[in-house]
């Protein structure tokens, strides 16, 4: 009896701090510092839609790693900063889908998408007067132009053209992107803030030896062949670690850090489709979809109670808990929501309404052997487990063969569905076996004398 009042306990606790996060008011956990937001996808908030090839010479093959790195690249610059919501998945073998929320300007889209480049250290030597941030600048390392001497240290001259009236000089690129093996913004001081970095072996050689002979000089940050910030050499860096620091704003220090951090794209890509979404017909549809979820609920809820009395009522109390629990959920991790997501979570509901069913049969079929009301709650549960126990493990296993199917051909709308219903499913075994067990003894706990009201209990 002291169990299930520490259960009723815990579950009330949950329950208010469910509450808490589902109230759209609330966008982060102050002790954790956990942001917490619901997110709609594409076919409820409106947006674009860009499919990305590999532009590649004919014959050359794309390999799956290259496409899922490139993957992660793209979605991390376009996310890095938080304040985005864009989703990149690989879609057969030569092509990533790119989705953008609320996203109406294909020209932003385009621009965001080449943001992701070519991620140069470049050696600029005294030259720094000569250029600010956002200046083009070339270098050997994207250049094609043949070089003859180097008569400064890190500025090449190219070779005569007849055609080109005034050469532009080469910088030497040090070291690239792909060098860098870790990132992150540091604040040593208040309201200051420098980017620490830490090369990979090959690069710890490269950059140890340059900085040893180059103090006092520039190194550019290069990205597409644009300076994004040019920091001097102040010592040599032996040991592969180092910071940039400068008069940086916090915004400024993770714009930089993001560009650092996902600079290079391993292969080549190309825009081949741009697709715009409006958000009129997925709000409409919402609507429509949370209606009818309402209508069947009330339904449902009523034949609950109707059919199976005081178990059924209380079973019409547990789902509306698995239900905040599992919208908590979903602005918790966060689950992107879309129409099939819905139809998943809808879904999963009726899970959670099966088990219970299960449950309230077996009970009345050991009530009418003869079993006392405590016996049959028990044995109820015991008997009805490995049915529930099957039934929710296939449809888990449904779930991962949808969402493999849909990360593999880049069906975001097949992963949605299969994420809501997965975490629907599970969060029902904890509202049947958990919640609604915990009412039910708890209520034998309030009634005096339950063998005398058997018919409350559906017999």
């Amino acid at each position: 009896m002291k169990r299930r009042y520490i259960n009723l306990i815990l579950i009330l606790v949950l329950l208010a701090a469910v509450i808490w996060i589902d109230l759209p008011s609330n966008t982060n956990i102050p002790v954790i510092n956990k942001s917490i937001s619901t997110v709609l996808g594409l076919d409820l908030r409106g947006g674009m839609q860009v499919i990305l090839k590999a532009d590649l010479p004919e014959g050359a093959e794309v390999t799956g790693d290259s496409l899922q790195v490139a993957r992660q690249i793209l979605e991390n610059r376009s996310n890095g900063l938080g304040v985005s919501e864009v989703v990149f998945q690989v879609a057969g073998s030569n092509r990533i889908v790119g989705e953008f929320p609320g996203a109406s300007n294909a020209e932003d889209v385009i621009e965001q998408i080449k943001q992701t480049g070519v991620l140069e250290f470049v050696d600029i030597g005294d030259n720094l007067w000569q250029f600010l941030p956002g200046d083009d600048i070339v270098t050997d390392f994207t250049s094609s132009i043949k070089v003859t001497e180097v008569p400064a240290p890190g500025l090449i001259v190219p070779t005569d053209d007849a055609n080109a009236e005034t050469p532009k000089p080469i910088f030497h690129t040090v070291m690239t992107g792909i060098d860098l093996k870790a990132v992150a913004v540091d604040s040593p001081i208040a309201n200051t803030y420098q980017i620490n970095f830490e090369l990979t072996t090959q690069g710890k050689d490269i950059f140890a030896e340059h900085t040893k002979n180059n103090i006092g000089k520039f190194l550019a940050i290069v990205l597409d062949n644009k300076i994004i910030s040019a920091p001097t050499i102040s010592n040599a860096i032996p040991d592969g670690s180092g910071t940039i620091s400068g008069s940086f704003t916090i915004d400024e220090a993770n714009a930089l850090a993001v560009q650092l951090r996902y600079g290079s794209l391993p292969i080549p890509l190309v825009v081949e489709q741009i697709r715009v979404i409006g958000p009129t017909l997925g709000q409409d549809s919402l609507e429509k979809s949370l209606v009818a979820g309402l209508v069947g609920f009330i339904l449902v809820a009523l034949f609950m109670a109707i059919f199976y009395k005081v178990p059924g009522i209380l079973a019409d109390f547990s789902i509306i808990i698995y239900a905040l629990v599992t919208f908590a959920l979903f602005r918790l991790i966060p689950v992107t929501l879309t129409l099939p997501g819905i139809a998943g979570f809808l879904l999963s509901t009726g899970s959670a309404l099966d088990a219970n069913i299960l449950i309230f049969e077996r009970l009345k079929e050991e009530l009418r052997n003869g079993r006392t009301l405590s016996q049959a709650i028990d044995l109820g549960w015991k008997r009805a487990w490995p049915s529930i126990r099957d039934s929710n493990i296939a449809t888990i296993i449904t779930c991962s063969i949808l969402f493999w199917f849909g990360s593999t051909f880049g069906a975001s709308f097949v992963k949605g569905f299969a994420i809501t219903l997965a975490l629907g499913v599970a969060v029902s075994l904890f509202s049947a076996i958990v919640v609604t067990r915990t009412f039910l003894a708890i209520s034998l706990d309030l009634i005096k004398h339950p063998e005398n009201h058997l018919k409350w209990f559906g017999i």
